[in-house]
């Protein structure tokens, strides 16, 4: 089972910490806000540390400034930090074994407040001005959040790990990691309306320009389920096509696409690029891992630029590798520990 595999990582990574290298010091000027072309990184930190971080790099710095919530509110963020998302001028920051959700000011990081009463928080999405829904680990249920009084004030019922979400057409589609369904809830009423049957193991979601989805599944080795892609009409409720992918060994993640939404990217023993309107899953890598352990990817929407970051042994600091969108190597510098994602305010 997956989360059996979840706990094993965690024990291979409390083992790591004993072996766990001095964090460098923040620096004396740290930036505490991020102008509007920075990259903010979100970074797991060791498993039961309460080390995890959201990171800022922009131009003109030698490496991500670590953290930019402990130094403005004199307290860490917590125990992994899963997820962030931006909305109406706050940063929703999703610390998943804290079981809470930090907001601040998006701007300055100052703490604006504390959402708790969640089990294993995963992605946060706002589904109104006035609601969120956030999905979770072993809950076996989606939170509704109420964005007012910043309070978990309900729950729609769904068996599994529920993981990332979209909004489309009134509706919230979500992924499943321990099922084969997309579940469907309808906004307005909070009531989980149907699902699409789609691959196992189903990690990631977006939206192309066309209005379309994409859903990214991992299969499962344990059940000699293969790897999948699913593109789905958000209208019909339907499977338009699917990818299937060829070796049982594929581990396809991280789904991503571009600022313009028409090239998809995950990560499959490196980075993979794919036009939506491709015919045939792609045979080769655009940015291979040569021994590196490629752990979050992120596509800069303005640029183009492939951010791709590589977790090393779990322990230290990551490192960020840029790409240019041919695969060219621009500049690397270092984030936190675990970095796992990347969130841009545009």
């Amino acid at each position: 089972m997956i989360r059996k595999r979840i706990w094993s990582l965690f024990l291979v990574i409390i083992f790591l910490q004993a072996c766990r290298k001095d964090i460098p010091p923040l620096p004396e000027n740290p930036i505490l806000t991020g102008s509007e072309d920075g990259v903010y990184i979100t970074n797991e930190g060791n498993f039961q540390f309460g080390n995890a971080a959201v990171s800022f790099y922009e131009e003109g710095l030698a490496d991500a400034v670590p953290d930019l919530f402990e130094p403005t509110n004199n307290r860490p963020l917590g125990d992994v930090c899963q997820s962030m998302y931006f909305f109406n001028g706050l940063a929703y920051i999703v610390v998943n074994n804290s079981n809470k959700i930090e907001v601040v000011n998006a701007n300055t990081f100052v703490s604006v407040a504390t959402i708790t009463g969640f089990n294993s928080p995963r992605y946060f999405l706002p589904v109104s001005n006035s609601k969120a829904y956030v999905t979770d680990l072993y809950d076996d249920a989606i939170s509704i959040v109420d964005l007012s009084s910043n309070q978990r004030t309900g729950e729609i019922a769904c068996a599994g790990w529920t993981e990332e979400l979209v909004l489309a057409y009134g509706k919230a589609f979500v992924t499943n990691r321990e099922r084969n369904q997309l579940y469907i809830i309808n906004t307005m009423n909070d009531q989980l309306t149907d699902s699409i049957e789609i691959g196992a193991g189903a990690n990631s979601i977006i939206e192309d320009r066309n209005g379309k989805l994409w859903v990214l599944c991992s299969g499962s080795n344990s059940n000699n389920i293969n790897a999948t892609l699913h593109r789905i009409n958000p209208i019909e409720n339907t499977v338009e096509i699917s990818f299937t992918f060829n070796l049982a060994n594929d581990l396809p993640r991280r789904l991503d696409i571009n600022g313009t939404n028409d090239t998809l990217y995950f990560l499959n023993e490196g980075v993979v690029q794919m036009p939506i309107n491709a015919n045939a899953l792609p045979s080769t890598t655009l940015i291979p891992t040569d021994g590196r352990n490629f752990y979050g990817l992120g596509i800069h929407p303005q640029t183009k630029e492939i951010l791709v970051a590589d977790a090393i042994d779990y322990v230290q600091r990551g490192k960020i590798y840029v790409y240019q969108a041919n695969g060219t190597l621009v500049k690397t510098y270092l984030a936190g520990i675990i970095p796992g994602d990347f969130y841009f305010k545009n």
